[in-house]
Formats: C-alpha cells, sequence, structure tokens
C-alpha cells in the first residue's frame, strides 16, 4: 500500500478521537490534514462503511468516531483503506523457463503473505486511543 490512504485515514481518525463526539467537518478535516475536503470525504466514506465512523447531514451536521477509540484497532483502519498488497504486485510474465522465473511469483506470495500477517497481528495490538494520545 504505497500510498497516503492510512496515514489521512489516521489523521482524520486522531482528530475525531481528540474531539470528544464533538462533529467535525470534512473541511476542518481537510484543513488539519493539508488536503482538499473531498479527499477527506471519500476516506470517511471507507470508514464509514468499516463502522469507525458515523456522520450526520445538515447544516449542523459532521463525522465522530462510531466507537470508542480505545476499542479502535489499527488493523481494523488498515483493512478499511488496504487497496493492494503490502509489498506490492507479482512479477507479471517471468520466463517460464528460466530456474527463478518459473518460481518467483510463489516465492513472493508467499513472502507478501507472510509480511502482511506480521503486520495485521502488529496493528491488532495497538488501539486508536494509543495511537492518538501522543497528540
Amino acid at each position: 500500500m504505497n500510498n497516503t490512504r492510512l496515514s489521512t485515514a489516521l489523521h482524520i481518525l486522531s482528530l475525531l478521537a481528540h474531539s470528544e463526539g464533538d462533529l467535525l467537518t470534512s473541511e476542518w478535516i481537510a484543513g488539519s490534514i493539508g488536503v482538499n475536503p473531498v479527499i477527506v470525504r471519500k476516506e470517511m466514506a471507507v470508514l464509514k462503511k468499516a463502522g469507525l465512523v458515523e456522520s450526520l447531514a445538515g447544516k449542523e451536521g459532521g463525522t465522530r468516531l462510531a466507537k470508542p477509540a480505545q476499542k479502535i484497532k489499527l488493523s481494523e483502519v488498515y483493512q478499511a483503506v488496504q487497496q493492494a498488497t503490502l509489498l506490492g504486485k507479482k512479477n507479471l510474465q517471468p520466463n517460464p523457463n528460466c530456474p527463478v522465473g518459473k518460481k518467483i511469483n510463489d516465492q513472493l506470495e508467499a513472502l507478501y503473505a507472510e509480511a502482511e500477517e506480521k503486520l495485521m497481528k502488529f496493528l491488532a495490538k495497538k488501539t486508536l486511543a494509543e495511537f492518538s494520545s501522543v497528540f
């Protein structure tokens, strides 16, 4: 996942954790992150689908955490925004006549799966409350 989706999601959730239940607008959050509010709204839609945030529409609306920060595991956040494998893609067309080429993708799949499993176990031990407590 070589993009900023996880960092953006964690920034959003950390702001919401510190808002103590107050509703925050996408414009306000975007100002903190330094991005367009459309990006924030897209990420909040993903976080809402994952059950991490809830939104209220209207002039006085905004977004807040759907559950306490102590109950949100960082692994949940990662799973919500993950679009690709952690380490990247396999080789598209390795030479099947080459001793490396014919086995490389199997080796890469095993390596990537093990790395992803270790990452998920690590992130499952961390909560949003712990992560955002330094702010």
